[in-house]
């Protein structure tokens, strides 16, 4: 056994938004000696390949949008160049550092030892660390959290795929492509066919269904597939994908792929650039969870840990995206906060715990989108059909007031009640300004809000989110999609 280099309380495996708000609670807060390593960037997927450039390159895409929005408004321009992508990317690269910089700033800060290398258990007290200078130590800790995170997958079983890259790879991109395929129908791949196609980028999306978002409310999936079809974006639906090989000019691939329309029959497609956005696994190849005792489940492998953050072992715990159960930065966040509470809080804390019901979620879609509770086919199958009641809507935000019929975006609200006092269960919103709506809504519903709640709250006039608070009358038998039932609101 290698000597032992160093002593703490608490040791954390994975220097992301979750693995690093726990640290910090820890030691800053409650004086524990703590101890953290990350092998790649300070900050995780949120930092460095997700979230944070994501919503970057989103702002970007939103700003090409309204440059062509303004035309309705009389404003006439002559762009004197194509976006520069490059420029861009680099200044977002330089951003990104900056955070990473903060990010080690504030371990220091708060007192934690911050270690660079890759980590692996010896047993679940001990955990060897290979460092980045090449040196080796062994950590013993009293008590342990793993929030490794996890990494994009690459199919293995379609010959030629390494010639595609991942999210990971999109941020890497020094050139913009000219035509890209993303393969997947979860809010990675729909966000990235938003803002490629919002570029200017020919952008083709490969789903193997007919509808993308699936996991989302049905008004979700029908408006946004709609307007992204609207928008220009090339939807293959019930499609497969056979082989990628290299293309015939430098950098670029050919797809082989089968969908609705080819019937039966192989198409090729040239593209510069395709992107697999197929879902997530976790970072745990090489990290020794069987010398730890450590259980995990699936064909993937997450660390089975309950709503406390505890796995099998009593002294070892695990949480964000490695446990695969809600896979959102400020979830990760949250649950490290709560964790390092009550391990090192005293009885104050001794029954903290992240509540996981109920959790805001935003797609950053062309329009953006938001969600929080239960969707309408989920609440009717928890509470029988009979129980649950829908208020929806569909109307055009007064921003597209002057703008041609065939330019203007959707705005859809859904409200989902249950149970006689009408308590609002789900929340599904959809255009501008969603994200930032969601926000205070969710408050409300966490709160436990009913309907009349809503309708008690005096609404913001003129403004979309006012619908959410003015569907006073009881929904129609059949509501018709292109219909408000706030009569103030734009016709269609």
């Amino acid at each position: 056994m290698a000597p032992i280099s160093k002593e703490c309380d608490y040791l954390v495996i994975g220097g992301g938004s979750g693995g690093l708000a726990s640290a910090r609670r820890a030691s800053g807060m409650h004086g524990a000696k703590t101890i953290a390593v990350e092998d790649k960037r300070l900050g995780g997927t949120c930092v460095n390949v997700g979230c944070v450039p994501k919503k970057v390159t989103w702002n970007a895409a939103a700003i090409r949008e309204a440059m062509h929005d303004s035309k309705a408004y009389g404003f006439s321009f002559e762009e004197t160049a194509p976006f520069d992508w490059t420029t861009f990317k680099h200044k977002r690269d330089a951003y990104v550092k900056r955070l990473n910089g903060i990010y080690e700033r504030n371990l220091g800060n708060d007192k934690v030892e911050y270690l660079a290398g890759r980590a692996s258990f010896v047993s679940k007290h001990e955990v060897e660390v290979k460092l980045h200078d090449g040196t080796t130590q062994t950590i013993r800790a009293k008590k342990v959290l793993i929030a490794v995170g996890g990494h994009p997958n690459i199919p293995q079983n379609i010959p030629g795929a390494e010639y595609g890259i991942t999210s990971d790879g999109f941020f890497e991109l020094e050139k913009q492509p000219k035509k890209v395929a993303l393969v997947g129908a979860g809010y990675i791949a729909v966000e990235l066919a938003g803002m490629f196609n919002a570029l200017g980028t020919e952008t083709h999306l490969f789903i193997r269904h007919d509808k993308f978002l699936r996991s989302f409310d049905p008004l979700i999936q029908d408006k946004v597939v709609a307007e992204y079809e609207r928008q220009g974006i090339h939807i293959h639906r019930n499609s497969t994908q056979t082989k990628v090989e290299k293309g015939d000019k430098e950098g670029w691939v050919k797809l082989h792929y089968k969908d609705s329309t080819t019937g039966g029959s192989e198409s090729v497609m040239d593209l510069d650039c395709l992107l697999w956005a197929i879902g997530r696994s976790p970072e745990t190849e090489d990290l020794g969870l069987d010398k730890a005792g450590v259980q995990t489940s699936g064909s993937k492998g997450f660390i089975t840990a309950d709503d406390y953050q505890n796995t099998n072992v009593d002294n070892v715990y695990a949480l964000g995206d490695v446990c695969g159960k809600v896979e959102l930065t400020p979830v990760a966040i949250a649950a490290g906060r709560k964790l390092s509470d009550r391990l090192f809080g005293g009885p104050a804390h001794a029954n903290a715990h992240l509540d996981y019901s109920n959790v805001p979620s935003v797609v950053f879609a062309h329009p953006e989108v938001g969600s929080i509770g239960l969707t309408e086919p989920d609440a009717r199958k928890q509470y029988g059909d009979a129980n649950v009641k829908v208020y929806s809507t569909n109307f055009t935000a007064m921003y597209y007031a002057l703008h041609d019929p065939e330019d203007k975006g959707p705005t859809a609200y859904k409200i989902v009640c249950a149970g006689p006092d009408e308590k609002v269960v789900g929340l599904h919103i959809l255009g501008q300004g969603s994200a930032e709506m969601l926000q205070g809504f969710g408050v409300a519903i966490k709160m436990g809000a009913t309907k009349k709640d809503f309708d008690n709250c005096v609404a913001i006039h003129p403004t979309s989110a006012e619908e959410l608070v003015c569907h006073s009358l009881p929904p129609p038998p059949s509501p018709l999609p292109s219909q408000s039932i706030l009569s103030i609101t734009l016709p269609v």
